[in-house]
């Protein structure tokens, strides 16, 4: 399971979502030969992207940036954009462009920090910009709690759109991250960067938390009832192509 799109539009043209969104791109695009090469590979994420080891010995400090414009592979890149696609613009609406600039990176710095947290002398390169985006997510749980998000589930080969509330939707995810981070403690192996997107998630709540309060706090939630504080986008209803076929009466 998970989500498409939201119902939530923004009021102004999302265009550091979109330069986030073309930057790690075309970043990834720039190194895509590399993937098929494990040393040229390794050799390029030893000098760009955040390896713990280095951070807790004093170096190599700029990959806390650098990191989060990385990604491991086709899949990694999609996902994390997918997200901030969808929740992306909300935020850089309700903070505006420079703001929400800074906001996405101190969570990722922020993200970053925190897995170095978990596992100082991990000698493991992380890199994704999930840090940052996890960020997104908790700001928008705060400000949008009642937000219709339309997710995707897939059961073999069943699969089904429907509509549920944003709280849902980013609790069950952070609620994986959370046992994800408390299931790899002090591990040096690779994997998920579960503590990033925890760690991310949190900062992101709290990062939001100064414009949540001076918009009223609970009562911006009374005001509201936690949905976004305009008509939210009505999506078409897509009717099955295959035509229904009747039985004849013998």
């Amino acid at each position: 399971m998970f989500p498409i799109r939201d119902h939530n539009p923004s009021r102004r043209t999302p265009y550091v979502t979109w330069a986030l969104i073309a930057a790690n791109i075309i970043i990834f695009a720039l190194y895509w030969p590399l993937l098929s090469d494990e040393m040229r590979l390794a050799a390029f994420f030893h000098d760009w992207a955040l390896i713990p080891r280095e951070i807790s010995s004093g170096q190599e400090l700029h990959t806390v940036v650098t990191s989060m414009f990385l990604h491991g592979g086709f899949i990694h890149l999609a996902g994390n954009m997918l997200f901030l696609w969808i929740f992306g613009d909300n935020m850089e609406d309700a903070f505006g462009h420079v703001p929400f600039l800074l906001f996405y990176l101190l969570c990722g710095i922020g993200a970053d920090l925190a897995q170095v947290a978990s596992s100082p002398w991990s000698p493991i390169p992380t890199v994704g910009a999930s840090g940052a985006i996890a960020g997104v997510l908790g700001g928008y749980l705060l400000l949008y709690p009642k937000a219709r998000v339309d997710v995707i589930l897939i059961v073999i080969v069943f699969f089904k759109v429907f509509s549920i509330r944003a709280w849902i939707v980013l609790g069950i995810w952070f609620a994986l991250q959370m046992f994800g981070s408390l299931s790899t403690v002090g591990s040096t192996e690779g994997g998920v960067a579960y503590w990033a997107h925890a760690g991310g998630f949190v900062i992101g709540i709290l990062l939001t938390l100064p414009f949540w309060l001076r918009r009223g706090g609970r009562t911006f939630w009374t005001q509201t009832a936690g949905h976004p504080p305009h008509k939210e986008t009505k999506y078409p209803e897509r009717i099955s192509p295959i035509p229904t076929v009747r039985r004849r009466r013998k």
